[in-house]
């Protein structure tokens, strides 16, 4: 929260960005919970026929807003179905206070987030058929990613979290499975540095597939083109690295 304190959602330039390829998109209908649809953006090529690896999209603190969507359309474009989740039910904020509000409010609900996660899951997996699944998630999204890899750790061959919050519990961590791309932020006082390292060291002692990077001059959200933080050099070494890292773990190279 206090490294969005001045930030507010507000599309740079840079969020115009084009998805490179055609592609199609959908509102779909992913899961329910409590009784209440839980619906998702759902994008892929325009041209996909048969079987395609899936990527689970996991939204920053904000919600599931148009930047988020416009990274499924990128994903898509390079060849995959992309599932952007809704984790905070259809609400989406435009300030941080109401971010964080959204943000403690679905973390309290663990069953609800964890019942979310399990059902994007088998959305992509039983009813789009998807050859194979990753995720990818920023911020509050980052967090999620990690904790979809550990809840499904059998079920996912990849996990890309950017600057989320990670911890160094060498319990917690054991079943981890799922190959691990890390992208932080050395300036972001949200998400410490020693932290990262931390993470990074425990998930190594105990022989886990993890690539840690961080941008020594980048803060927190440096990646959110419709933010005040966002850092181009960064963001584009960082997306380069997650479409390197999914199209070898997804694609087989």
């Amino acid at each position: 929260a206090q490294e969005h304190r001045n930030d507010v959602p507000t599309a740079s330039p840079a969020a115009s960005q084009k998805p490179g390829a055609p592609i199609k998109s959908q509102t779909v209908t992913y899961a329910t919970i409590a009784g209440q649809d839980i619906n998702g953006y759902l994008a892929y090529p325009a041209q996909a026929e048969g079987g395609l690896p899936g990527v689970l999209v996991f939204h920053e603190w904000w919600g599931l807003n148009d930047n988020i969507k416009s990274m499924a359309d990128r994903l898509a474009a390079q060849g995959y179905v992309a599932l952007a989740a809704d984790l905070y039910r259809g609400r989406v904020a435009d300030k941080p206070d109401t971010a964080r509000a959204y943000m403690e409010a679905a973390l309290k609900d663990s069953a609800a987030l964890s019942q979310n996660l399990r059902q994007a899951h088998a959305f992509l997996k039983d009813e789009i058929k998807a050859t194979r699944i990753g995720t990818i998630g920023w911020c509050f999204g980052g967090g999620v990613s990690l904790k979809a890899a550990l809840q499904l750790p059998d079920q996912l061959d990849a996990a890309v979290i950017y600057y989320g919050h990670v911890h160094a519990d060498p319990e917690q961590l054991k079943p981890l499975k799922t190959p691990i791309l890390g992208l932080f932020g050395g300036a972001d006082q949200g998400i410490p540095v020693e932290g990262v390292r931390q993470f990074e060291a425990a998930l190594k002692s105990l022989g886990k597939s993890a690539e840690i990077h961080i941008y020594e001059n980048a803060g927190h959200a440096f990646a959110n083109p419709s933010g005040v933080n966002y850092k181009a050099d960064a963001a584009d070494d960082a997306w380069k690295r997650s479409l390197e890292f999914l199209n070898r773990h997804l694609k087989g190279g």
